[in-house]
């Protein structure tokens, strides 16, 4: 079986690529760190890749909100591109400052992501439920998971029409929790998302927006309770790189 070959944008300001780019590589992807720029000057082109990632950071500085810089370039400068990967069924994963970008960019059922109702910089592991049946391709038999979060734009919003067509076509993916898996407030709920929103994906499943971070939990080492618990090998955000790079592999 050929390596699924994944692509990571970067630009000015992001600061997970290198991350993200390794939980592809851990999940056995062929992957290639790729400057914006390239794609836009034509040096690099979207046409041999499977998968694309927009990594988390603060892509321009998270000037005029967070991610609408990169999402202006993306809209203005490769639209039929990204429209092509993305209506041939190619997946698209975006990670915290990625998120933003492709609620932004309009890849994503209209909602944004705002400033969190603490009014800080939230940094801490949550615990995410997962509420999809299926759909998203990114999540399949995931249950439940603990990661980490950084972020002071990541309360997501939405309209009561999108919200319910959310519901209705299964886009709403992750929800937070507290360790018993049931909706709660502050602190599980870190920004104040309504309904505890925490990652959505589109319509057939294979464009997704997470806010935690699901590269830095590859490994039982980078939890914060190694020497405290039992834990298995693989972290638990591994799973998601690892079923997008089977399905690519498989499927694309």
């Amino acid at each position: 079986m050929k390596k699924a070959k994944v692509i990571v944008l970067r630009t000015a300001g992001t600061n997970c690529d290198r991350e993200t780019v390794f939980a592809f590589q851990a999940a056995g992807a062929d992957v290639d760190l790729v400057h914006i720029n390239e794609l836009i000057q034509g040096g690099k082109n979207l046409e041999p890749y499977k998968i694309l990632a927009l990594p988390g950071g603060f892509s321009y500085g998270d000037d005029i909100a967070a991610g609408k810089v990169l999402a202006n370039e993306l809209i203005y400068k490769l639209r039929q591109d990204i429209r092509k990967f993305v209506q041939s069924g190619k997946l698209v994963i975006g990670i915290c400052n990625g998120f933003q970008v492709l609620v932004k960019t309009g890849l994503l059922p209209h909602s944004t992501l705002t400033f969190n109702d603490s009014g800080k910089f939230e940094d801490r592991w949550v615990y995410l439920k997962n509420v999809n049946r299926n759909k998203c391709v990114f999540t399949r038999g995931i249950k439940g998971i603990y990661l980490p979060i950084a972020h002071g734009e990541g309360k997501f919003v939405t309209d009561s029409k999108t919200l319910k067509e959310l519901e209705k076509n299964d886009g709403i993916v992750f929800k937070y929790v507290d360790g018993k898996g049931r909706e709660a407030g502050y602190p599980w709920n870190p920004n104040g998302s309504m309904d505890g929103i925490a990652g959505i994906c589109n319509k057939e499943g294979n464009v997704f927006g997470m806010m935690p971070h699901p590269e830095r939990f590859l490994s039982r080492y980078q939890h914060p309770h190694w020497q405290r618990e039992k834990l298995p090998e693989e972290g638990g955000g591994l799973k998601i790189f690892k079923n997008a790079v089977q399905f690519a592999a498989r499927h694309l």
